[in-house]
This record gives structure tokens, C-alpha cells and sequence, in this order.
């Protein structure tokens, strides 16, 4: 066999069990950071709540799968095959979960990999990104949050009369995206693609709005979410 394959495939040096143990604690305390930053910049609506626990124990095994994996390229692919048969049904509904996800693996591949310094300058850096995107509506500077409302009103009843005023004050700009009926033609469903203005509260809107006479109900849903 040629030495460039017996080097890929050879097992790599032996790693104490006192030298991995510091590896795992480590993975598993920075994966509690990431888990804190991750608490402290969502919204508490949300926050799954297993999630939090998931990114910390997805550090550790990353951790652990990096020290078993090592330098043999043979073994790499043999767990590729076997994590493989793996599903998750739970879909990460936002993607900025799906970042956080991303961030927990890179973390505990960093600390397996006895590259802790990219694991300490990244939890840095990100989380002061996360912190200070957190502070504004939509993440940056300039951007909107955006929602998906939809209002149910009485068959006759026109929403636009209704509450086209308080629209117009807690609202930036809203968009009509359907009208259906619903309780077999009893009742008009609207579902309008809105933006909230600087100082609008969304649970005030939704609030206000079903005390309206003739409006049976109101769900106000973030963009980028997916129900169940």
C-alpha cells in the first residue's frame, strides 16, 4: 500500500482519558455559553424548550465524535454511514435556530480538534453580534419584522372599516394576501403580510383588534416560522 494511504488510514496518536475528560468538560461548558447567548437574544415565545439543552449536548458529542474520528479518513466515513440512518422528525422551525444549531457543532468540532481558540474567539464574536442584533426589531440596522395576520370577521362586516385605523397607526405597511370564507361562508378570513411599525407592540394589535365588534379572531404569526 502506498504511504499516503497508510498515513490516511492510520489511527493517529493515542489521547489520554485525563486529556480527553478536559476536552468533553470543555466542549460542555462552551456549549452552555452557546446556549446562554442563545436564551438571552430570542424572544421567550420562541424558545423551544428543549432546545437550549440540545445545543449544549450537541457540543459534547460533536466533541466526541471528533476524538473518535481523529486523523483515520476510513473511520470518517464509517460514522458518516452510521449517523446517517439517523432522522429527526422535530424541524427547526427558524433559521436562525438552524445558526445556533450550527454554531454548537462548530464549537465542539473546535475543542475536539485541541483548537480551542476558535471556539473562544467565535463564542466572542458572535455573541456580540447576537447581543446586538438582538436590540433591534428584525436583527440589523434598517431591516423589518415582519408578520403574517390573520383576522376573522362576521360574513357582511368589512375589515377595512372596521379597523383600517388601527392598521394604519400600529402598522408600517401591510400587503393583502387572501381573503377566504371560513364556518362554511359565516365568516371572512383576511390574511395580510404586515410590518410593525418602530414603536409597535404586537400583542397590543392583536389585543385590540378582537375587541372589536364583529371580529372573531386574530392570529398574528412571525415570517419564518412553520406550524405544526
Amino acid at each position: 500500500m502506498p504511504d499516503f494511504l497508510k498515513t490516511t488510514f492510520a489511527n493517529g496518536p493515542e489521547v489520554s482519558p485525563a486529556n480527553i475528560s478536559i476536552r468533553l468538560a470543555l466542549a460542555l461548558a462552551l456549549g452552555w455559553v452557546v446556549a446562554f447567548i442563545y436564551t438571552r437574544t430570542r424572544s421567550k415565545t420562541e424558545i423551544s424548550p428543549t432546545f437550549p439543552t440540545t445545543l449544549v449536548l450537541l457540543s459534547v458529542l460533536i466533541a466526541m465524535v471528533t476524538q473518535v474520528i481523529g486523523d483515520n479518513v476510513a473511520r470518517a466515513f464509517s460514522l458518516v454511514g452510521a449517523l446517517s440512518i439517523v432522522r429527526f422528525r422535530t424541524v427547526v422551525r427558524d433559521t436562525q435556530d438552524t445558526a445556533y444549531v450550527i454554531f454548537a457543532v462548530v464549537v465542539g468540532m473546535a475543542v475536539g480538534a485541541q483548537n480551542p481558540w476558535v471556539a473562544f474567539i467565535g463564542l466572542g464574536i458572535i455573541g456580540v453580534a447576537s447581543f446586538a442584533m438582538a436590540w433591534r426589531p428584525g436583527g440589523v440596522p434598517g431591516a423589518k419584522l415582519g408578520y403574517l395576520l390573520s383576522v376573522r370577521v362576521e360574513a357582511g362586516k368589512d375589515l377595512e372599516k372596521l379597523a383600517g385605523g388601527i392598521l394604519g397607526q400600529q402598522l408600517q405597511s401591510r400587503e393583502l394576501m387572501s381573503v377566504s370564507t371560513a364556518k362554511q361562508g359565516a365568516s371572512l378570513e383576511y390574511i395580510y403580510q404586515v410590518y410593525m411599525r418602530g414603536a409597535g407592540v404586537p400583542e397590543e394589535l392583536v389585543k385590540t383588534l378582537n375587541q372589536l365588534e364583529g371580529v372573531q379572531s386574530v392570529e398574528l404569526q412571525q415570517r419564518g416560522f412553520e406550524i405544526d
